[in-house]
This record gives structure tokens, sequence and C-alpha cells, in this order.
């Protein structure tokens, strides 16, 4: 049963623009030059210096705010929680970047002291990233390969491979932080806009895949070079399927065991997250039992198992970037940085909307700029946040940034004093953790049906980008997806849904036709709705859909009609007046008017009669019938109007005047018609007064305005709405 809705009656005189500007003074607002608004941003007083600082630095904000009683307790576990986790990941993800375990610790530091004073978000787990990880990898053994000579640089002079791949890992974080600091300084933060939650899904779904298949090597026990580049998923594969028969069933056993153990605890983990003070540190558990039967069972001399090793013990001084892996690197960092910041800034924005504060995009590039600089000084590599991380950190009760700063304190108390215990971690381990962590972005892959069933573009958007950077590698899959992206845009703006509308009966809204089945659509009368901005690429196409909607081309009909002028012309000049003479007052309207000089114009107004173009024509020629008077424009979701369009939008509104079919336009928007004026859009034809406010007031206008033509009702009665 519906509901009872509540009834509103409007008595008003029917509106056109011109007729609102005279009845309601408009405020006629001076727009700023491009010299104001510079003007405007370099202005400073005490109020914008102290913006300035605090926008700077954040954590003036929160720490003013801080609870310490009440939030204190909290972000200690939560801290501690989440270092179990962030130094597991860190040790792990090293892995995927190529190089030693130990440095996944400084990545799990270092950033991590930058971001507390200067991010935004106060529950961004920040370290390392698999993604990330794998796109750095990827740029370590392209410089630094496992079988060949490493890249000609001078600066690898005298350093071992592990120490080349640790310069050039953190010469690229450090052109990525720049990169990023570089966007935020900008006010670059609206790039994210540009990289929809589809194209993210669809991105690091594929790069969930591509660290699955780098990390069967380690669970399996193979040793063979890494692979990069286009098609590396597949040679990777080959690889694995070629050494199967060489697997180490030590390693293997006890990947299978890490795994389902890892991922039974996580189930429970999510499934009693209310009940549980703190999620059960399960990483952390398994590696100390891994550890301490590996070296128990000295695994490494009688199974062959691959461990970790000799692990760095404290911190070097800072290094120096290499400018000639700079110059190498320049194309991969932004792409990573782009990524880094986008995963970054997702998480950042999940958890800003659940605890109700607000992050700055163009600040988290600043923070995550000058952490990534400050940390690649310190040979860590790329930085980002990890929602499995951030999860950590907010479920166990993390408030702020604090509990970040704790788990980096755990980092740093391992790297300085525990990381000997570590040596005897089965790198099969690590692969396991690797692996399990991945089940999120893995679990993207059912986004795929409903994509499908909701918009398909859309699924075109996520498909391509997930196979691009399969098949191709992470950063040419990430432009793949930018160009199927753009690409669907082109054809929604392109190729807009035009329709036609109709009254529903008694009331003053107007509907696609197509979808109601009792809309009354006023006869005489075409109401056309372009849904789009009109630009230079799809003004064309809109003009087929009219010329489609109308049942005829206007500029066709105007030159059948100058063509039976011409025919006339000639049987008069031929004295056949007899004849003809009650057929062609039947034309005309009235006796007929010789006029000598007839052109082939566009514009016939200047003819001395009315012409019925409806009554039959006294010579061989076809004359389109024109059933409406009146054509109705709905600019209610057109947002800009470009130059190129605008020409074409005046053409084409010129055809249908010259065979005598007003034209309106309604619902358009200030700023377009502040552009029409600009641009000389306005002539002895087209009139400032075709512009209405609404729908119904231009139907009612084109009702009373043919109100005497016999020929057209439009079915709408000028009742009080």
């Amino acid at each position: 049963m519906a509901r009872l809705r509540e009834a509103y009656v409007v008595s008003r005189p029917v509106y056109s623009e011109d007729s609102v500007a005279e009845d309601h003074q408009k405020i006629y607002r001076r727009h700023k030059t491009i010299l104001g608004h510079v003007k405007d941003y370099l202005r400073c007083d005490s109020k914008r210096a102290k913006k300035a600082v605090l926008t700077f630095l954040p954590i003036i904000g929160w720490m003013r705010a801080y609870r310490l009683k009440e939030w204190l307790l909290s972000d200690v576990v939560s801290g501690i929680s989440t270092g179990l986790v962030a130094i597991m990941q860190g040790l792990a993800f090293s892995l995927l970047a190529s190089l030693p375990a130990s440095y996944g610790l400084y990545t799990a530091f270092f950033p991590v002291l930058i971001y507390f004073f200067l991010g935004t978000s106060r529950h961004a787990s920040v370290g390392s990233f698999p993604v990330l990880s794998l796109m750095v990898g990827a740029v370590v053994t392209r410089l630094v390969p496992d079988d060949g000579p490493p890249s000609n640089f001078t600066d690898f002079e005298g350093l071992t491979m592990d120490q080349q791949r640790v310069l050039v890992a953190s010469s690229l974080t450090f052109l990525m932080g720049i990169f990023q600091l570089a966007m935020g300084l900008m006010q670059a933060g609206f790039i994210v806009t540009y990289l929809s939650d589809t194209l993210v899904s669809g991105f690091t779904t594929a790069a969930s895949v591509q660290i699955l298949v780098s990390q069967l090597k380690f669970v399996l026990g193979l040793t063979f070079p890494a692979i990069n580049g286009p098609l590396s998923v597949i040679y990777t594969l080959e690889r694995v399927f070629d050494q199967i028969t060489s697997t180490n069933t030590c390693d293997l056993v006890m990947s299978i065991v890490i795994m389902v153990c890892l991922l039974i605890v996580k189930e429970l983990n999510e499934r009693y997250k209310a009940k549980l003070p703190v999620p059960i540190p399960i990483e952390a558990i398994m590696t100390v039992i891994a550890c301490g039967v590996s070296y128990g069972f000295n695994f490494e001399e009688r199974y062959g198992v691959g461990v970790i090793g000799k692990m760095v013990s404290g911190y070097d001084s800072p290094i120096k970037p290499s400018i000639e892996i700079f110059q190498e690197t320049a194309v991969d960092a932004f792409p990573i940085a782009i990524v880094g910041f986008v995963v970054a800034f997702s998480v950042a924005k999940v958890y800003s909307i659940k605890h109700n504060y607000t992050i700055d995009g163009n600040q988290e590039l600043v923070a995550f700029g000058v952490s990534n600089i400050f940390g690649a000084s310190f040979r860590s590599f790329a930085a980002s946040s990890a929602l499995s991380r951030t999860a950590v950190q907010e479920s166990s009760g993390g408030k702020t940034q604090i509990a970040g700063l704790i788990s980096a304190l755990l980092a740093m108390i391992v790297t300085v004093a525990l990381g000997f215990l570590l040596e005897p971690l089965p790198t099969s381990v690590l692969g396991a953790l690797v692996i399990v962590n991945l089940k999120g972005m893995l679990m993207q892959f059912r986004e795929i049906p409903y994509l499908w069933r909701s918009d398909k573009l859309e699924c075109v958007v996520w498909l391509g980008t997930c196979l691009g950077a399969i098949l191709l590698g992470l950063d040419y899959g990430l432009a793949v997806g930018l160009g199927v992206e753009l690409l669907t845009v082109i054809i929604r703006t392109q190729f807009p849904r035009c329709s036609i509308l109709a009254n529903i009966p008694g009331t003053d809204l107007y509907r696609n036709r197509k979808d109601y089945p009792h809309l009354v659509e006023p006869e005489g009368v075409k109401i056309f709705r372009i849904p789009s901005p009109i630009f230079f690429a799809n003004i064309e196409f809109i003009r087929d859909k009219l010329v489609d909607a109308v049942g005829f081309n206007p500029l066709k009909v105007l030159r059948k009609r100058n063509k039976a002028l011409r025919k006339i012309r000639e049987l008069l000049k031929k004295g056949d007046h007899g004849a003809r003479q009650k057929d062609l007052e039947d034309l005309f309207g009235q006796p007929y008017v010789a006029i000598e000089d007839l052109d082939l114009p566009t514009d016939i107004s200047d003819l001395p009669f009315r012409m019925n173009w409806k009554a039959n024509l006294p010579v061989t020629v076809s004359v389109p019938r024109v059933d409406i008077h009146s054509l109705i424009l709905d600019f209610s979701a057109v947002s800009f109007l470009d130059i190129s369009a605008l020409k074409g939008l005046k053409m084409m509104i010129k055809e249908f005047i010259r065979i005598e079919v007003d034209v309106y336009i309604v619902s358009c928007d200030a700023y377009i018609l502040e552009t029409l004026h600009n641009c000389s859009f306005f002539d002895n034809e087209i009139l400032t007064s075709i512009f209405f406010p609404t729908l119904h007031d231009t139907v009612l206008h084109a009702h009373e305005k043919h109100k005497d033509n016999a020929s057209y009702h439009l079915g709408i009665t000028q009742t009080k709405l």
C-alpha cells in the first residue's frame, strides 16, 4: 500500500530566463583573475601562518586532543600487536624486493618516524607493502640480476651484490619520495581521483597473482633467478614446472603447515574480533616456532632448506643516493610513487570515515614523500600502508599514531638486539607468510560477477587492468588500466544515452517515455534530454540522435523546401497560372506574391507569406513532413560546453528555426549561459528568450503560443500545481 504523501500547490506565472531576470535581481559576481588567485595564495598573516603550521604538522592537532588516560594503554597494546605483524611482513616482503631480509625491518622503522609527525591518518600502519615491494624488486633484479653482471654504474665499484641491490632500492625509494613530495607541494593530491576503485582493485589483484607466482620458488625450495618484464608470470611458471621434480619436501611441508595455521587463526581472529581483546599474533608465533624447529633440527644442513642467514645488527650511517640510478629508474619511480600514494590514501580514507575525521591528500603526499626520502637515506625501501596491518592496528584499539611509533620501536629492538635469533628462519616460511597475506587481494576476483551485472564498462576496466598487469608487468599494466579507464570515460561522454521525455499526467514531472507506460508526450512538442557535457567529440553524435528523435533531418527539409520553391518559380515563369493557382494558394496560405530574386539561402524568413508545407505540393518534389512546432532541449545534465560544440549547437538550432520549429533550452547552467553570451552565440535568429528555467514552463509557453493552431494539441492543461 502506497504511503500518504504531502501535496503542494504553487501558482505563478510561466517564466523564461529573461522574465526571471526581469522580476528578480541577479547578483553579478566578479571572478578573480589568475593573478588575484596567486596573490591570495602568497598572502601571509598570522592566521594563515598558523593554519600552514597545523597543516604541515598534523601531530599538533591530534596531540592537543589526546586523552592520555583513556588512549595511551590502547595505543601501547595496539602498537605491540601491529609491531609483531610489521616485523614479520617486513622480513617477508623484503624477499619480494630481492633484498636481504633485515632491510625489511628498516622499512618498518624509519618511515614510521616521519609519518608520526607529518601524516594525517591516525590509524594507517606505515611500512612495506607487497605490491610496492614487487615493483621495487623488478627494478632491483633488472639492474643487478641473479645470473649476470650488474649495470655498469661507477657507484657499484667495490660493492657486493647485496650492497648493490640495497643501493638500487634505496636510490629508487629516494626518487619515489621526491616525486611524492613534489606532488604534495604542488597540491596534486587530486591525482588519486584518476585511479578509480575499480582500477585499483584490478591492479592490486594482478599484483597479488604476480606475488603468488614469485613466491612459489621459496615455498617449493627451488632455485632459479628472478624473472621480470612482460610475460614474467608465464616464464616463472614455466621454470617452476620444469624444476617441479626438484621440490624440497621439507620446505613444502613446512609451508603448507604454516599457511593452514595462519588461515585458521586469521579466520578465528576475524570471526571473534568482538570478543578478543587483541588479535592473536599468529605470524609472530609461527615465526618463533619455525625458527626454533629449524635451529633445533638443523634444517639448513640436514635438508638443504634455505634460511635467512646473517642479519644486519644495528643501523649504519646514512648513504647518499646514486644519480646514475636516478637517471636509469626515473620512469619506474613515478608509477611506484603513484601506486604507493593511492594505496595509502585508500586505506586511510576507510578508517577516517569510520572514525569521523578528515585526511588531507596533499599532506599525505608530503608525509609519504618525506618518509621515503628519510627512510631511503638509511637503506629502507618503498613504504606505504597495508590494509591488513592497518586493520590490526585499528581493531586492537589503536587511537593515534602513537601506536605506529610503538610498532617502530619494536622493530628497532629486533634490529638492534634480537635479529640474530631470526637467522635460522627458513625463507619458505616467509614465502608462506606472503601468500597468506595475499588472501584479501586475491578474494577481489569475486568482484567480477558483481561488476558485470552492475556496470559492464567498469568490469572491462577491472579485467583490462588485471590482465594487463599480470601479462605485461605492473608498470605497463597500470598504463593499460589508465588507458582502458580513459576509454570508458570517452565512451560514456562521447556516446551519451540521450532520451525523449514525456509528461506524467497531472504533474509537472517529465520522464523517459520508454520507462513508463502511461506518459503523455505533448503533440507537436519534442523534449530531448542530453545527459552529458557537450564538446567537440560528441556534438555530431548528439545531433544524429536528435535527428532520430524528431524523425527528420532539418537541413534536408530546408533544402527540399528551397528546391520546391525554385520549381514553383519555374512553373510561374512559364505562365502555367490557371491550373496551379488554387494549389499555390493552399501551399502559401494566401494568394501568391511573386518574389523576383529567390536565392538558395539557409534562411527563408524574408519571404512575404506564411507557407503551409503540409499541403500537397504542385510540383514533383517530396518535402518531408514536420509534425512538431516546438523542440525542447533539456540541458539539466549538461555541465560544460566547449567552443567547437557551441558552433555545432548554434548551427543545429538555426536549422530547426529555419523550418519554423521553435527551439527552447531548459535548465541551462548559469556558467554555460555566460559562456554563450561571451562567445556571441545570440543573433537575430537565436534569442535569449529561448532559455527557460523548467520543462513545464517551456511546455506551457509552447502551448500558449500555438493554441490557435488546431492541428496541434498539447494534451496538457495549465493547472495550478
